[in-house]
């Protein structure tokens, strides 16, 4: 019998995928040419974006198949946009702020998934997922603020 928590193959295949812009964004940041270096750091702040956006929208989908009540409604659907608002302003800065706010909006993002598992309304192999994909995620946003500072 499979656990509870154990990773369905389709999550953690794509999830794993899911990560490749951000760690080939910090490879080509730290060894291409430095005229091709900035393209490769455009890539993965980009992605990074999305991939933050992404984060909160699981929280919509979960509500939105999940039968709850209207103010409950209210506060999930309102804590699925922050990760959306928070790459948003990331979007709008410098590199340097922007990777610190990129990871810093990831750190929100996963706190928000632990209470929304610890209420039963995420599975617990996705909170599994995300500590692994989230670990990549700050690793390589992190790998390509060093090189900025």
């Amino acid at each position: 019998m499979a656990r509870a928590h154990a990773i369905p193959k389709a999550a953690k295949v794509l999830g794993v995928a899911g990560t490749a812009p951000l760690v080939l964004g910090a490879f080509g940041f730290w060894l291409l040419p430095l005229d091709v270096a900035a393209h490769a750091l455009d890539a993965q702040v980009f992605y990074g974006v999305t991939a933050l956006t992404f984060l909160g929208a699981v929280h919509w989908g979960a509500a939105i198949v999940d039968q709850t009540t209207p103010d409950r409604l209210w506060h999930r659907l309102g804590w699925g946009m922050l990760p959306g608002l928070i790459a948003w302003v990331a979007a709008l800065m410098t590199a340097v702020p922007m990777l610190v706010t990129l990871m810093a909006g990831i750190g929100v993002s996963h706190l928000m998934d632990l209470r929304a598992r610890d209420r039963g309304e995420l599975p617990v192999w996705y909170l599994a997922l995300r500590r692994w994909t989230n670990a990549v995620a700050v690793l390589s946003l992190g790998a390509s603020l060093l090189r900025l500072v």
